[in-house]
């Protein structure tokens, strides 16, 4: 194998590695608001509340731990630069930058992928 390609090959796992960081950055910032408040805090304070009769949801719309983890794995797959051009044709810099009622529309997209 030339020395080229093994180049190209190194420059190719840095921008997949590059990709995979900024995911796992995405994930850790959406995580840090949801996690503040200690887990004991939580469960004590969901036992104070009272019980809700469970409604039915009109439509399930995808939460944005399940968009990040499909778009992460498409990073990794080597498809970063896509999933950073599927992101801004949404007029997103990042993806929680996105409107919760898109994230079904994002999903086909990253489907297509």
């Amino acid at each position: 194998m030339s020395k080229t390609k093994l180049a190209l090959d190194v420059v190719n796992d840095l921008r997949n590695l590059a990709g995979s960081i900024e995911t796992l950055v995405f994930a850790l910032e959406s995580n840090q608001t949801a996690s503040a408040v200690p887990v004991e805090e939580k469960q004590t304070r969901e036992n104070k509340e009272p019980k809700k009769p469970a409604q039915p949801p009109k439509a399930k719309l995808p939460t944005l731990e399940e968009v990040r983890a499909k778009l992460a794995a498409l990073s990794q797959d080597g498809k970063q630069v896509q999933v950073k051009e599927l992101i801004t044709g949404f007029g997103a810099k990042k993806l929680s930058d996105i409107p919760v009622e898109k994230y079904p529309e994002l999903l086909e997209e990253a489907g297509k992928l």
